[in-house]
């Protein structure tokens, strides 16, 4: 019967492309080609509907297959890709992006290129309003082409700017300008949706610093880190950290710039930077704020076997014991990781393997044991005694350091 036929149809259907999801998990990449063409040959004979069009799931697998292929190639590739182009009207700029991306990844940047112009000016109808938010995209990505050769042009006006003649040296430089424009119109646009544009920001922002109009830069970056409408993201205040620091600007800016980075991810790597300014300030609740900081970071695995991170601490900590002042704050840090430090930080295991690495990190370790856990901590015993044995005098002085200010251990332990 007609409905058992088309049952049995479905069925095999669904079957194949459970082989091709197999074989393709499998990374069988050529027994995936097989039933991917049994598959399109079935489809001939299918009319049913389904809410994803079967030219989407050719469109998805065959891509991934051919860029895994043993046997494929370029000419293969693009071949395909254009027939996709030409099965779905509404996937189409889709298709173009990842024909693009797939063009730069083998160094095709001329086609690319070409290939993004040619969607550019495409237009069908009711389709081309719908699919206004990946024509954004197919703009913006040529307009970083636009700024690669942009930035390529820059290279030889300033490698070889003085072999050229002045005819030369004129003609490279409207080039340049040109490509500046062209990439500088479309990065605008694209910047202003709400959204991640990492890339595309430091391409705009880099173009506006060349020639010089670094209001704009700093209003565009200010707007990507502190736009509501835009997703939090840190790199957006690490861009606007790093342009306030090549433009000389005040402590209290970078500060402010690098405040915000720490509460969405306190284990970056600037953080190192942040804690070094807030210990230079004067004023004490910066110094405050930078023993919290440079805590959070030893929180993290990452930060570990970090020197500098520890050198930060062990420093900060010495001046409070020394001076005797704001032990709460040390208290109040510690309170919170006395019960897991000791085993993340300053096992006996990580005192061996540590001296035996890296003595420096070693030795800030120590320091920073032997003032939260005292004289007889696992980790500070180890370290001075290795130190004390290879006649290091830097760690006969840590060994009598933490055994005179000993009582501090009994105060911040509560």
């Amino acid at each position: 019967s007609s409905h058992e036929h088309k049952l049995n149809f479905k069925k095999s259907k669904e079957a194949c492309l459970s082989y091709i999801q197999d074989a393709m998990l499998q990374k069988q990449w050529k027994r995936a080609a097989e039933f991917l063409t049994f598959y399109v040959e079935s489809l001939e004979k299918d009319y049913s509907r389904e809410p994803i069009g079967p030219s989407e799931m050719i469109w998805r697998i065959g891509t991934e297959i051919l860029c895994h292929h043993p046997h494929s190639n370029m000419k293969e590739f693009n071949c395909f890709i254009e027939q996709m182009k030409t099965l779905g009207v509404k996937r189409y700029l889709k298709v173009c992006l990842e024909h693009v991306f797939h063009l730069l990844c083998n160094g095709q940047i001329d086609e690319a290129y070409q290939n993004l112009s040619l969607a550019e000016s495409w237009r069908f109808g009711e389709q081309t309003a719908i699919q206004d938010k990946e024509m954004k995209l197919i703009q913006a990505y040529r307009a970083l082409l636009d700024y690669y050769s942009w930035s390529k042009q820059k290279n030889i006006l300033s490698e070889h700017g003085k072999c050229l003649d002045g005819f030369a040296d004129l003609s490279v430089e409207q080039e340049m300008h040109s490509y500046f424009r062209k990439a500088a119109v479309n990065l605008k646009e694209i910047i202003k949706i709400p959204g991640v544009w990492d890339l595309f920001v430091k391409c705009y922002v880099d173009l506006l610093e060349f020639y010089g109009d670094h209001n704009e830069a700093c209003q565009v970056l200010n707007e990507y880190a502190y736009n509501s409408k835009f997703p939090a993201n840190p790199n957006a205040h690490v861009y606007l950290y790093q342009f306030l620091k090549r433009q000389g600007e005040s402590k209290k800016s970078l500060i402010s710039a690098l405040k915000i980075l720490h509460d969405i991810v306190p284990s970056h790597e600037l953080m190192i930077d942040f804690n070094t300014m807030l210990q230079k300030s004067k004023k004490r609740k910066k110094r405050r704020l930078g023993l919290e900081v440079i805590f959070a970071a030893l929180d993290y695995a990452g930060w570990k076997e970090n020197v500098k991170a520890w050198s930060c601490l062990a420093r900060q900590v010495k001046q409070i014991v020394i001076s005797e002042k704001h032990l709460d704050w040390i208290k109040q840090e510690w309170n919170s990781r006395k019960d897991w430090w000791p085993a993340f930080h300053f096992s006996r295991y990580l005192a061996k393997r540590n001296w035996q690495e890296n003595k420096s990190l070693s030795y800030e370790k120590a320091l920073v044991a032997g003032i939260l856990l005292g004289k007889d901590c696992k980790y500070f015993k180890y370290v001075s005694h290795q130190g004390c044995k290879a006649q290091v005098k830097k760690f006969r002085m840590l060994k009598k350091f933490v055994n005179r200010h000993n009582p501090v251990y009994l105060r911040i332990s509560g």
